[in-house]
């Protein structure tokens, strides 16, 4: 027995060496399964785990600089853009997990190369419009809700951000539930009270879109995209129109969040995005918050997460009550604001009919912002 184990050690000792020659790639060494990881200044602990069975497991990133830490080792690599960096972890000195890091762009340099739109694209669709605050539904949600106590007697700026913060208050984010059947602010705050739930961010934004038109303040609610046509992720919140200011601003009831050049003046949409592209200062109000559980920075909310989404922008034609439950014979418009480097540029229209409900659907793309940003008249 003694012998057997003595010719798998010597042979072991052969081996390894052989291997790590043939290879000619660093090696780091490791006791534990578990990898922190720093890309550029971010530290993020306990999120790569070896895996010696895989042929290759690939660590893809978009940082200049990146380093593994394992619980007794570290390498570190100067990252370009189109290499590949190959490495060996020796898992308790004898798995052997052939590691590689990719550089793949970010989503910030993703929403770069889609600045260009075309202010000449005259391709029609119908004009947006809004509905009255004079809609009994919307007068009932006013009067139910108090809103006009909730937005107070301050400026419509005011009125603006209350209603944001009450709402954001009164309904969690939970993006892991499906949408109740009926769609408007009534039924759907109603159904939170009642069932002790929360809701995703499009349902969050259609409440608050209908509180504003209910309080004669111009609203819509905006889908956020990114470039990929199949995604298991986006982002929905509401582009207000201020008369005070005569702009849209942008309005996030899912982070409590709006955004300000470094000035303090207040942006919408498409100026975030602009300036996300340029490289210009931006800022995020200070108390921008999910659930009020996690505060949002810049980094996070602007640069990574939104500018994933601000890839492709999509809003529906009216703007109205209990948009989206559907009914039968009901008919739909929506238009999406697609850059020039967007991969769905046709049809420029489209219609469809759920056979299920009825519902018809029509879809109408632009490349042009001015048209998709036009004031309401």
């Amino acid at each position: 027995m003694k012998h057997q184990k003595l010719l798998a050690f010597i042979f072991s000792i052969l081996l390894s060496p052989a291997v790590f020659a043939q290879t000619n790639l660093p090696i780091v060494k490791a006791n534990s399964t578990r990898v922190d990881i720093r890309e550029d200044n971010e530290l993020n602990r306990n999120v790569w785990k070896i895996e010696p069975n895989l042929k290759l497991d690939i660590f893809s990133t978009s940082a200049k600089d990146v380093t593994f830490y394992t619980d007794i080792d570290s390498i570190a690599f100067k990252i370009e853009p189109k290499k590949e960096y190959d490495f060996i972890i020796l898992l308790n000195g004898k798995d052997t997990a052939r590691t590689q890091i990719k550089h793949t762009p970010s989503r910030l340099d993703i929403l770069k190369e889609a600045e260009k739109y075309d202010y000449s694209d005259n391709r029609f669709f119908p004009k947006f419009e809004y509905e009255s605050l004079d809609n009994p539904n919307l007068q009932k949600l006013r009067q139910d809700f108090k809103l006009d106590s909730i937005a107070g007697k301050g400026s419509e700026l005011s009125q603006i951000f209350n209603l944001l913060h009450w709402l954001h208050d009164l309904i969690k984010h939970d993006g892991s539930l499906e949408n109740p059947t009926s769609k408007n602010a009534i039924d759907l705050i109603e159904v939170c009270k009642i069932e002790n739930r929360g809701l995703n961010c499009r349902m969050l934004a259609t409440i608050l879109n209908e509180c504003y038109l209910s309080m004669g303040i111009k609203s819509r609610h905006i889908t956020c995209m990114p470039k990929e046509m199949q995604f298991d992720e986006c982002h929905v919140i509401n582009s207000v129109y201020s008369k005070e200011l005569r702009k849209w601003i942008w309005i996030d009831p899912t982070f409590d969040a709006y955004v300000m050049d470094e000035k303090g003046n207040l942006l919408g949409i498409q100026e975030v995005r602009e300036k996300l592209i340029k490289g210009e200062p931006l800022v995020l109000n200070a108390d921008a918050n999910w659930n009020r559980e996690h505060l949002q920075t810049k980094q996070e909310y602007l640069n990574k997460y939104m500018a994933k989404n601000l890839y492709r922008l999509e809003a529906i034609l009216f703007s109205t009550y209990n948009t989206e439950t559907k009914m039968s014979s009901k008919e739909l418009t929506y238009v999406e604001l697609l850059p020039l480097d967007g991969l769905n540029q046709t049809p420029q229209k489209k219609e469809q009919t759920n056979n299920s409900t009825g519902m018809k659907y029509t879809f109408y793309k632009t490349n042009n912002p001015e048209l998709f940003w036009a004031k309401p008249e």
